[in-house]
């Protein structure tokens, strides 16, 4: 691991954002260098949000530590990764999801893996531009997630959440919504599910308690991009 990741990573342990063993590893082993276009490369393990162009960035390294936190993946979740950007959260989430099964996959390349104790997780991104998209497959082919059946992208309306691959065991998004959190994501979350997402200057974390039921908690003090809704 580079020098500057680790102490990035390190830093993130120490003042008290990254905590999850699961999510410790899933950062060590996803460079956010392999994120970053060309030009922003000496600035991957900077804490801060880096331009991927159209006017969105890749998220602040604290930002997604506290919002993958929140979030608590599990293995063998499907999990809703609305507005993927460059594809970083994305493959954190792969490899969360899918630790042990990726790990027996390399040590029994030549056997069948157990599905049933090595649990493999499943991730739907979506990105409402289509180059944007392109960007993340790009970056995500590094890792063979997609090939693996680990990762979808698709290019769409994230307001809308993605019906066609509900329901999810977690959402979450990486710009803010306007007003609340749209309706049809809570549709499509599972009973017992969360969705962490931003909304406004606050994130939000909604759990699904039961058919329409939910609790809420807010976090304040942060700044995205926002959600734009249609496709590109």
């Amino acid at each position: 691991m580079n020098q500057d990741y680790e102490n990035l990573i390190n830093s993130l342990i120490s003042d008290g954002y990254l905590k999850m063993p699961l999510l410790i590893e899933a950062f060590k082993k996803i460079d956010r260098a392999d994120f970053v276009p060309e030009e922003y490369k000496n600035s991957a393990y900077v804490n801060e949000p880096l331009p991927i162009g159209f006017e969105q960035t890749i998220s602040q390294p604290l930002t997604v530590a506290f919002l993958m936190e929140l979030l608590e993946p599990k293995p063998g979740e499907k999990i809703l990764d609305i507005g993927a950007g460059s594809g970083w959260t994305c493959a954190i989430l792969a490899y969360a999801t899918s630790e042990e099964w990726l790990k027996s996959k390399i040590k029994n390349q030549k056997s069948k893996i157990n599905e049933e104790t090595e649990k493999r997780g499943f991730v739907v991104g979506i990105e409402r531009v289509p180059k944007l998209k392109e960007f993340a497959e790009k970056n995500l082919a590094k890792y063979g997630f997609i090939e693996n059946g680990i990762i979808k992208l698709f290019s769409a309306d994230g307001v809308k959440g993605y019906k066609k691959e509900a329901p999810y065991d977690k959402i979450i998004a990486g710009a803010a919504a306007k007003g609340d959190v749209p309706v049809e994501w809570k549709k499509q979350l599972k009973i017992g599910g969360r969705i962490v997402a931003p909304v406004g200057n606050s994130v939000v974390v909604i759990d699904k308690t039961g058919k329409g039921k939910y609790s809420r908690k807010e976090h304040f003090g942060f700044s995205f991009v926002p959600l734009i809704g249609g496709a590109d």
